[in-house]
């Protein structure tokens, strides 16, 4: 699903929300995933999963044309780890109601 394809569903699952308005707040939720990712934050949404930022060590590549010892620096890398009832959701688990319908509960 793109980001597309899911303003499109969101919209259409929600008739009373103007397009600009689901538009703005898929793109300030993953705005604020990604600033706390970039701040070195962890960000944890309860029954989907969690998203952190992994650092990976200098090494020494290699250039595939030339096989030359290339340097390569550290850098942080985006990890998710999913939760428990989704991983569960989608390896054909028991069903469960959607989570903004338990949320109402």
């Amino acid at each position: 699903m793109t980001k597309s394809e899911l303003i499109a569903q969101l919209a259409a699952e929600n008739p009373h929300l103007r397009q600009p308005d689901i538009e703005l707040i898929v793109a300030t939720i993953f705005d604020e995933i990604t600033a706390a990712l970039a701040r070195g934050d962890r960000v944890e949404l309860r029954g989907f999963g969690a998203f952190s930022a992994k650092q990976r060590d200098p090494r020494t590549g290699r250039n595939p044309r030339t096989g030359a010892a290339v340097p390569v620096a550290g850098k942080s890398v985006p990890y998710f780890k999913p939760g428990k009832e989704l991983r569960e959701r989608v390896n054909g688990g028991e069903p469960q109601a959607p989570l903004r319908a338990r949320a109402a509960e």
